[in-house]
């Protein structure tokens, strides 16, 4: 617990920073899912090392607008969609648009995942569809018992336990063959410098770490927090920071895995998200060794369950949260987040069972739309930080500028390779 002194400011501790911790292993919580479980691993398992530089510059540039949204709700006492509703009507309104699109495919999307890892570990056959039922069932059923205590302790012991087991394969994966890995003789690298490969880059820095939405996600959970145990201002940004560059840091651990497992080992890559956690989960055991295969797949599906909860969590919380404030109501009680919560699951289910084929290309329109829309809130929520106790200036505030030149270059050249502009 923080400390107070005789003129009662509050010193922060390590203790403090400790107790503080929620937020930020959150929000990691919820970006190590398909980003990192398998578009990190996929990007070294076909590009070996050439990635690298774009999982750190996604991150490094994207650092400073999912750093504003917890700055601002710790300097103001208010989320960022209050600060979107100041700015104008029509932020909050398209935020709120996207965001319920966000929604219903996401939710769809990692329970589908989650439970295609589960069915790795069961004796017998049984339906994607009822495994994905049972995943984000229970996913709702834990938010709506436990609440934020259970969430916020049970993502702590997720986060660690896969970072140190993917840190174990890597490590074993790199003294059994040094830094070129498991390439073959002949091998031809492929390179991803050219237009046939800006989509899967633009995918991958679409989510690394985490769609922009999840700034406004990070804010609600800060709000969450604080109404548990006050956190001062040090102690939030202590928090954001051990999440955020942790979440970085095992991106670059996720290309590691992939670079060294399966680049140039002539096994085919599979694309399809599903389809490829069989390779993921060999890429553990054929480091590790084969009697550890159940336990990585049990560990990887509490991952995925971990990203289930804390996306449907969150989004739930946005979702009410922008509708409250664009229907000037004073507050929104626990039932309407509840009645959120079973929406939000009831959606997702919806498009599992009924549209299941046409989840792949809904994922990668939310995946375009999030990555377009991510210069537009970037600066948005700069605006918001650009005054105050704790302003930002300095090195974080051209920081920011050049991430918005970067992101939106990139967002432009991927707008025009789509219209056709660059063939």
């Amino acid at each position: 617990m923080a400390e107070e002194n005789s003129n009662n400011i509050i010193k922060s501790t390590w203790k403090s920073k400790y107790a503080a911790l929620g937020p930020g292993i959150l929000m990691a919580s919820a970006a190590v899912g398909g980003s990192h479980l398998i578009a990190s691993t996929q990007a070294g398992a076909i590009y070996g090392w050439q990635l690298a530089i774009i999982v750190i510059l996604a991150n490094l540039f994207k650092y400073p607008f999912f750093r504003f949204g917890v700055q601002y709700t710790l300097d103001s006492g208010n989320s960022l969609l209050d600060g979107y509703k100041q700015k104008g009507q029509i932020y909050l309104w398209v935020f709120f648009v996207l965001s319920v699109f966000a929604t219903i495919i996401n939710i769809a999307a990692v329970g589908l995942v989650c439970a295609a890892i589960l069915s790795f570990v069961l004796p017998s056959s049984v339906p994607i569809s009822i495994l994905s039922f049972i995943v984000i069932s229970l996913s709702a059923l834990i938010l709506l018992m436990g609440k934020y205590r259970l969430l916020d302790g049970l993502s702590k012991i997720i986060m660690i336990t896969l970072t140190i087991t993917t840190v174990i394969a890597v490590v074993i994966a790199f003294t059994r063959n040094g830094v070129s890995g498991a390439v073959t003789d002949g091998f031809i690298s492929p390179s991803p410098w050219n237009l046939a490969g800006l989509g899967f880059i633009v995918a991958l820095m679409g989510w690394m770490p985490a769609p922009i939405e999840f700034s406004a996600i990070t804010s609600m959970w800060s709000v969450a927090k604080n109404r548990l145990k006050k956190v001062t201002y040090e102690d939030g940004i202590f928090d954001f920071n051990v999440g955020y560059i942790g979440t970085g840091l095992l991106a670059l651990v996720f290309l590691a895995l992939g670079a060294l497992v399966q680049f140039g080992s002539g096994t085919a890559v599979e694309m399809a998200g599903v389809k490829y956690i069989g390779q993921l989960i060999n890429m553990y055991s054929s480091t590790i060794g084969e009697w550890a295969k159940g336990l990585i797949t049990f560990i990887a599906f509490m991952c995925m369950f971990g990203t289930t909860i804390t996306a449907l969590d969150g989004y739930s919380r946005i979702n009410v949260e922008s509708l409250r404030l664009l229907m000037n109501k004073k507050e929104s009680s626990p039932k309407t987040l509840n009645l959120a919560i079973l929406a939000a699951s009831c959606a997702g289910l919806a498009i599992v069972f009924y549209f299941k084929s046409a989840v792949g290309p809904m994922l990668k329109f939310a995946m375009i739309a999030s990555f377009v829309s991510t210069p537009i809130f970037a600066a948005l929520n700069l605006s918001l930080v650009l005054k105050g106790k704790h302003k930002v200036k300095g090195p974080l505030l051209w920081l920011s500028f050049i991430g918005l030149v970067y992101l939106s270059g990139f967002a432009l050249l991927f707008i025009a390779n789509q219209m056709g502009w660059l063939s």
